[in-house]
């Protein structure tokens, strides 16, 4: 027996992986966040599965459904929106499970950010303009931020930033970063990336955040700052140059790996 904790993907259900449904497919037991994942993706899972919406239980609730599922000798999906290795919570339950000896897996995702950056129709690194994408959020009501993490620290890089679970936020998010991007930085907010309510707002710090509270969005958001966003006079990357010598022993594409810019 194993938990397998699988990233759904941002929202469209056919962005799910191919390994995460197959392994949704034999799995008897199905946690899942269900004001998150999309319900068609439970079709997937066998007939007769135990399927068990996580949105009301506590870590000690779910941690019992999986120390359940395991002692039935049965594999558990324990699925999650986006990708597990950010802002998934899971964590928590791995060390549960490491603690009462229980294997697991983990099976990625698609981030919510890269289907925001699919719908923007952008690459968040460009050659010469930013090279460094940051993916954070803020501290309101949840879990304290580290030190050193706040916006206007981070602001400080001028790095393309990504934030997550800030929508509701827009205009502190605005005020912290305004010193260090300028007005005229380009940002832009996604809304249910890949969904069909999709909502894609464009435009730049002086007026995102009126945009934001304009459509009325307060969650299932990612909100995106920076000059990549807007690049259009850039040089080319090295990858493709003509003046690159080519090794035919080296791999094409970097698979977001890295490349030279």
């Amino acid at each position: 027996m194993t938990v397998h904790f699988i990233g759904a993907g941002p929202g469209a259900a056919d962005l799910i992986t191919l390994r995460g449904a197959r392994t949704l497919a034999r799995c008897e037991v199905c946690l899942y966040a269900g004001s998150l994942v999309p319900r068609e993706l439970l079709d997937e899972c066998p007939p007769g599965a135990r399927l068990i919406d996580t949105a009301n239980l506590d870590l000690d609730q779910i941690t019992a459904e999986l120390l359940r599922a395991h002692e039935e000798g049965k594999d558990v999906a324990r699925l999650h929106s986006g990708d597990p290795s950010v802002f998934s919570a899971v964590a928590e339950q791995m060390r549960r499970l490491d603690a009462a000896g229980v294997p697991y897996e983990v099976v990625p995702g698609v981030p919510a950010f890269a289907a925001a950056a699919a719908a923007l129709k952008r690459e968040l690194t460009v050659p010469t303009v930013g090279q460094t994408v940051v993916l954070t959020r803020i501290a309101q009501q949840a879990t304290p931020m580290p030190e050193g993490e706040d916006l206007a620290t981070l602001g400080r890089s001028r790095a393309l930033l990504v934030l997550h679970l800030a929508a509701r936020y827009v205009d502190r998010v605005v005020a912290e970063l305004l010193p260090h991007y300028g007005a005229d930085c380009p940002a832009a907010v996604v809304a249910m990336a890949s969904r069909p309510d999709e909502l894609v707002l464009r435009g730049t710090l002086s007026d995102i955040a009126d945009q934001v509270k304009a459509a009325g969005v307060v969650r299932t958001a990612v909100i995106m700052v920076g000059r990549t966003l807007g690049a259009s006079q850039f040089r080319d990357s090295h990858l493709y140059s003509t003046e690159r010598e080519r090794d035919r022993g080296c791999a094409e594409g970097t698979g977001g790996a890295g490349r030279a810019g």
